[in-house]
């Protein structure tokens, strides 16, 4: 085959590159954000298959179905040469097993925060947008609205509102989704803002489309990119305050299998039975990290200016 025969043949067309394809490439190739989806994974795995991992029942005391059994009694692993009952991370002061505890504890943990995060970003999302496309004294309304809630401490509003709800886990979630909404009405609104000053919006403007139909279909579509970035930085965030309010006795009440009141059960423990106190600080830890890790990955994946290579 001849030069000049071979410069006739068309070229391969290239795919067509996306977004989210480029940025799924972009995130996999960074280290931080790839051991963040690994510490996930492996807490989703264990929450989804908590009844399969767990060897005992997490609210079921064990005193006088096992001969011998103490109470705070450290872990004992046959595979260590421990020779009593087997109990991986020990046994806490109800004498239940402290392992199935923290399985079942996984669970709860990642439901409540993103439940939480979800009912955020929906309310969030829906004021964000409308403050922004409609503009005026509704977007005074809204935003100064927001500002109200932002000018208070996030824990000690949640902790109001808890205390006016009345103790519980699912007041405690809606405690920490209230605080968390001005957080993403504020990302979405600055998008929106960017959004509709393009020219396919100008254009669906002057042919009339009803502009619900724009904000929804035309901008938010182009507007979620941060909202993103910004939700997965938040279940990290509400899992550690909704683990803060079951600590100070207002999120999950007992016998419930829930980290942050587990840990409060045990903080006078440190040094007589320190892995009671280790264990779930550790979890609620490695949890946070993963999701900040897999935010930080997202954040930098999905940002067009930056240069890569």
């Amino acid at each position: 085959m001849t030069v000049a025969t071979a410069a006739k043949i068309p070229a391969k067309a290239k795919e067509p590159s996306s977004l989210y394809r480029d940025a799924f490439r972009h995130l996999i190739q960074k280290k931080s954000a790839v051991i963040g989806m690994i510490l996930l994974l492996f807490f989703v795995v264990v929450a989804i298959f908590a009844n399969v991992i767990a060897p005992y029942d997490p609210i079921t005391q064990l005193i006088g179905k096992e001969d011998g059994i103490k109470k705070r009694s450290p872990p004992c692993i046959h595979m260590l040469g421990c020779e009593g009952p087997q109990h991986v991370f020990g046994v806490d002061a109800n004498f239940r097993d402290f392992f199935s505890r923290m399985v079942h504890g996984s669970r709860l943990s990642l439901v409540v925060g993103f439940t939480s995060v979800t009912f955020a970003i929906v309310a969030g999302t829906f004021l964000g947008s409308v403050a922004g496309y409609a503009g005026g004294w509704i977007d005074n309304l809204i935003m100064r609205f927001m500002d109200v809630l932002l000018a208070f401490p996030a824990l000690i509003l949640a902790i109001a509102i808890v205390t006016v709800l009345g103790p519980g886990l699912i007041n405690a979630l809606i405690a920490i989704a209230i605080v968390t909404i001005p957080s993403y009405a504020r990302v979405i609104r600055s998008s929106v803002l960017s959004v509709k000053e393009q020219e396919y919006v100008t254009a669906g403007q002057a042919l009339g489309v009803p502009p619900h139909r724009i904000l929804f279909r035309a901008i938010l579509p182009n507007a979620i990119t941060p909202l993103i970035v910004q939700a997965t930085l938040g279940i990290g965030t509400a899992i550690v305050e909704v683990a803060a309010l079951s600590f100070l006795g207002l999120g999950a009440q007992p016998p419930t299998p829930e980290w942050g009141s587990m840990l409060s059960a045990e903080r006078n423990q440190v040094f007589t039975a320190p892995h009671l106190v280790f264990i779930p600080g550790m979890a609620i830890t490695l949890v946070v990290l993963g999701f900040n890790l897999l935010g930080d990955g997202l954040r930098d994946a999905l940002d067009p200016r930056l240069n890569r290579r």
